[in-house]
């Protein structure tokens, strides 16, 4: 959930450098919680990738204090004049943004420094390379406030860590360090805790500079793959392969391939 009422100046929360769509995700203010109008901005920049009209190749999130997210702003949902009324707003603004990121079709990388609780770690749970350092903690957070999760983490965290051991981590709220979600798959990455930010940049920039078609459609086969019969991916597989080959993109990194050079795919997207 989100989010904070009342916020210190941050600075912009969504940036587009190189290919990179850039979101601050939560708050400068203490425990940086999820933040509303960062979720608006960045909903709005997924959607205008989505639509076409912002050409990036990648999605790196971020949060712009020591922790990635520390979850939403509990002490706004005590203060609401109506919880349900509120907690239902909070809950559909977050889940637009969820669902804006998803239909970007564009990986997603997660700069995970230390806390990434309750809304944090759902979001964690959507992004396809999550680094962390050391001293990342992930929880669910949500039973210890007597609500259940959103933020789509009964979806992901199934697919990420198999069903038992979802319903044991969203059932006894565990503390996860940073070992254990790299064992389990919630992180892709452990770095030094100071390296956290460089090193998601790095990801996020290497995708970049890379197919952007091609990464698109194999995280989009990835998606579909947990609920396709072998069949039906394999068809969708072939479907994809053979329409990248008379892409730009493709044509060139078949080609770069032959000559023995490597390819520029920059220079075949803007041809």
């Amino acid at each position: 959930m989100t989010a904070d009422s009342v916020t210190a100046p941050t600075a912009e929360p969504v940036t587009d450098n190189d290919g990179i769509l850039t979101i601050a995700i939560s708050s400068s203010a203490p425990g940086n919680p999820l933040n509303d109008d960062a979720l608006a901005a960045g909903a709005a920049a997924l959607r205008e990738v989505a639509r076409g009209e912002r050409r990036v190749g990648v999605i790196l999130l971020k949060g712009p204090g020591a922790n990635f997210c520390a979850g939403g702003n509990v002490r706004d949902f005590a203060s609401a004049a109506h919880r349900p009324t509120f907690l239902r707003e909070i809950a559909d603004n977050f889940h637009a943004f969820i669902n804006a990121l998803h239909e970007a079709e564009r990986p997603v990388v997660a700069a995970v420094k230390g806390w990434a609780a309750g809304a944090g770690m759902s979001i964690v749970t959507h992004a396809d390379v999550a680094i962390g350092g050391p001293s990342t903690k992930m929880r669910p957070a949500y039973r210890g406030i007597g609500l259940s999760p959103d933020g789509g983490m009964t979806w992901t965290l199934p697919r990420l860590v198999g069903a038992a051991r979802a319903r044991q981590i969203i059932l006894t709220d565990p503390v996860i360090d940073a070992e254990k979600a790299l064992d389990w798959g919630l992180l892709s990455e452990i770095v030094t805790d100071d390296e956290v930010d460089a090193a998601a940049l790095a990801a996020a920039a290497k995708i970049a500079s890379g197919p952007w078609q091609s990464d698109a459609a194999a995280r989009a086969l990835l998606t579909r793959s947990a609920t396709s019969t072998l069949g039906d991916q394999l068809a969708a597989e072939a479907r994809s392969i053979s329409a990248l080959s008379a892409s730009p993109e493709g044509i060139e990194g078949v080609d770069a391939f032959v000559a023995k050079r490597k390819p520029d795919f920059g220079s075949a997207r803007n041809a």
